[in-house]
C-alpha cells in the first residue's frame, strides 16, 4: 500500500512540476503555496535545493534512497516512497507532534526532484545495503 500526501500536497507538487516543464521555473504563487503550507521549512528545503545538497542513490535492484545535506552538515536518509525522513524534526514534529506535514529535508527532495536539481549515484545492492545499515547503527549510538 502507498503511503500519500495530503491532496493540497500532492495537488500542489504536481502543478508545480508541470509549470517547471512548460516554463523551466517556479511561478511566484507556487511559491506563496509553499510558503502557507511549509512556512520557514519551504524556505529552508528551496536553499538546500539551491546548494545541491540532495543525491538520489539507486541500485541496480530498483532501490531509491535520498541523502539530503542538511544545513548542520549532517546527512540524513530520506525515503520518497513513503515519505520518511532520518532527522530529529521529522520525528518531532510530522510523527509525534504532527505540526507539519514534511520536513525540510523531505521537502528539498520533493522539489530538487520537479526542478531536476538532484545529483544522482548508483551504487551496488550491498553497499547501498551497508550505508542504511550503517546510518541505523549511528543513530542507535546516537540514542544511547
Amino acid at each position: 500500500m502507498a503511503v500519500t500526501l495530503p491532496a493540497v500536497v500532492e495537488e500542489l507538487l504536481n502543478d508545480m512540476a508541470a509549470a517547471v516543464r512548460e516554463s523551466t521555473r517556479i511561478s511566484d504563487e507556487h511559491l506563496l503555496s509553499l510558503k502557507f503550507l511549509f512556512g520557514s521549512s519551504a524556505i529552508q528545503a528551496l536553499d538546500l535545493v539551491d546548494r545541491q545538497s540532495i543525491t538520489l542513490i539507486s541500485s541496480p535492484s530498483g532501490r531509491r534512497v535520498y541523502q539530503v545535506l542538511g544545513s548542520s552538515g549532517k546527512t540524513y536518509t530520506c525515503l520518497a516512497s513513503c515519505h520518511y525522513c532520518s532527522c530529529p524534526a521529522f520525528a518531532f514534529s510530522v510523527l509525534r507532534m504532527s505540526d507539519s506535514l514534511l520536513c525540510k529535508h523531505l521537502l528539498a527532495v520533493y522539489l530538487s526532484h520537479i526542478m531536476g536539481t538532484c545529483q544522482q549515484l548508483t551504487v551496488s545492492d550491498k553497499h547501498l545495503t551497508d550505508m542504511l545499515f550503517t546510518e541505523e547503527e549511528q543513530e542507535h549510538k546516537d540514542t544511547e
